[in-house]
């Protein structure tokens, strides 16, 4: 099945708007075809998950089409998604069409073409899954909003104090150890951070104890199952594939856990719960959003993108990590501090995180379907989507786009500094372009500001305490790992 039409691109919604080149590219069929029903969506997901691996699997077919647009399935498929077709738009041109809400639908769209049971989340369809045409979404939004806002001074102290934590950790590991994984440390600060952060107390005073972030993973696996791949032997790739990817697990298995987290965050959110209860909410419904927002937007974000953080900027090297020290303290020594003033004033440390966020996002997939018929750019031609299509995105190829990019596959710690600074509207990570602003009409994440400063303030409170290190990189289910090999205590500051 593929696209024939040749309705003209002025008759139809466009995508110009986004940033595309000239609207005389020519139009053309889209490539690509899904292949038989049932048969197809499980050759696709086979090639996806066992036989290529995700970058091989976009890269074989846009050789295969000679175009960054075309149709395919994306996983899970049977029995797990009803439809498995889309549309992959993978260059920096056509992808942020799946950011504009005036054109594509974001109704139950949030991980895929699958949702997730809702038993997961208490019987409620959170703001996630939400599109912002729908009243609840606004509500819940403004809700996030306003908690973020009353929160905003405890962001950089609270965050610092869970970093001294870790770090004292880390050490600690480091004199029995030769080497620290650092994801199983980063995990337990993230979780404390969150928890401390949305319920002003330690998970540990209360019945969670020690184990939130062990909880949140379960909760988190138990959602995300159907898009990861254990990495098991060959012998037993069919059965992780019906495992896994077949079906969907039962929510009951994890029920117990999730509601500890819940009963744990509402418990400790009074004052939230009342706000959101005054603005038409009902508690339950909006604790069981903000255990999503805390448990799956946070934490689950934090969880893949510091260990990322930490992998890229240790394998750039000593260079780099002498130039970092330099910025930093300088500007903590003129500055009496670590401020939001002081961290706007780091041009290389904000350019090393927009380049972390950009060579490896922490969401990796978009997801939209067409609100009416519209055509899309890539840099060599135009696209017809008709109504009702699943439009699919793959950030990592979007943000190392070589017509964009120069080295795109190459970390490079100063490609945001000065001029630079051009190409943070083609920075893809929060659901939008990192130029962009969130709002309760769009679907980028509210605490995407929030994720940027806390960034800054790991690489700052890093270098201030270190001179350099080494780290072994590694690949989870759906994320990096970091490994310290050496760690270097700074000389001076």
């Amino acid at each position: 099945m593929s696209s024939n039409s040749s309705s003209s691109p002025s008759k139809l919604q466009s995508s110009s708007s986004n940033g595309s080149p000239s609207t005389d590219l020519p139009l053309k069929p889209i490539p690509g075809n899904y292949g038989l029903p049932f048969f197809g969506p499980i050759k696709d997901r086979l090639d996806y998950f066992y036989r290529q691996g995700k970058d091989t699997f976009f890269q074989t077919r846009i050789q295969e089409h000679q175009s960054t647009v075309f149709r395919t399935n994306m996983p899970p498929g049977p029995f797990i998604s009803s439809n498995s077709n889309v549309i992959a738009l993978l260059d920096a041109i056509s992808f942020p069409i799946l950011f504009d809400t005036s054109k594509v639908q974001k109704l139950n769209v949030f991980v895929g073409t699958y949702m997730p049971s809702t038993a997961l989340t208490g019987g409620y369809r959170v703001c996630a899954y939400l599109d912002p045409s729908e009243p609840k979404h606004a509500l819940l939004k403004r809700l996030i909003f306003s908690i973020l806002a009353s929160l905003h001074d405890k962001f950089i102290p609270l965050f610092r104090n869970c970093l001294s934590e870790l770090f004292v950790n880390l050490e600690d590991q480091f004199s029995d150890k030769s080497k620290v994984y650092f994801n199983t440390i980063s995990d337990k600060m993230s979780f404390d951070f969150v928890f401390r952060l949305f319920c002003d107390q330690n998970p540990s005073d209360t019945r969670l104890g020690s184990k939130g972030s062990t909880m949140s993973d379960k909760w988190l696996f138990f959602q995300l199952a159907p898009l990861m791949a254990l990495g098991l032997p060959k012998l037993l790739n069919f059965v992780e594939d019906v495992l896994l990817h077949t079906f969907p697990l039962p929510a009951f298995l994890v029920k117990s856990d999730y509601n500890k987290l819940y009963n744990a965050f509402y418990g400790s959110m009074a004052s939230i719960l009342d706000e959101a209860e005054q603005s038409g909410i009902k508690r339950n419904e909006a604790c069981h959003n903000l255990v999503f927002m805390a448990g799956f937007n946070t934490y689950g974000g934090l969880k893949t993108l510091l260990p990322a953080l930490i992998k890229w900027v240790g394998l750039a090297g000593e260079k780099l990590h002498r130039e970092l020290c330099d910025e930093i303290r300088t500007i903590v020594r003129a500055e009496g501090g670590i401020t939001f003033s002081a961290l706007e004033k780091m041009t290389l440390t904000k350019s090393v995180v927009y380049e972390a966020l950009r060579i490896e996002p922490p969401v990796a997939f978009q997801y939209a379907k067409a609100k009416d018929d519209l055509v899309v750019h890539s840099h060599d031609a135009a696209f017809e989507i008709k109504k009702g299509e699943m439009i699919f995105g793959y950030q990592p190829l979007a943000t190392k786009d070589p017509k964009v990019f120069e080295d795109p596959e190459e970390f490079v710690g100063h490609r945001f500094v000065g001029e630079g600074e051009k190409l943070l509207k083609y920075v893809y990570w929060s659901n939008g372009r990192e130029i962009d602003d969130p709002t309760v009409e769009n679907k980028q994440c509210p605490a995407k500001d929030l994720v940027v400063l806390l960034s800054r303030v790991m690489l700052v409170e890093l270098f201030l305490r270190y001179d350099t290190f080494t780290i072994e990189a590694g690949t989870l289910l759906l994320g990096s790992s970091a490994t310290f090999t050496s760690l270097t205590k700074a000389t001076s500051i």
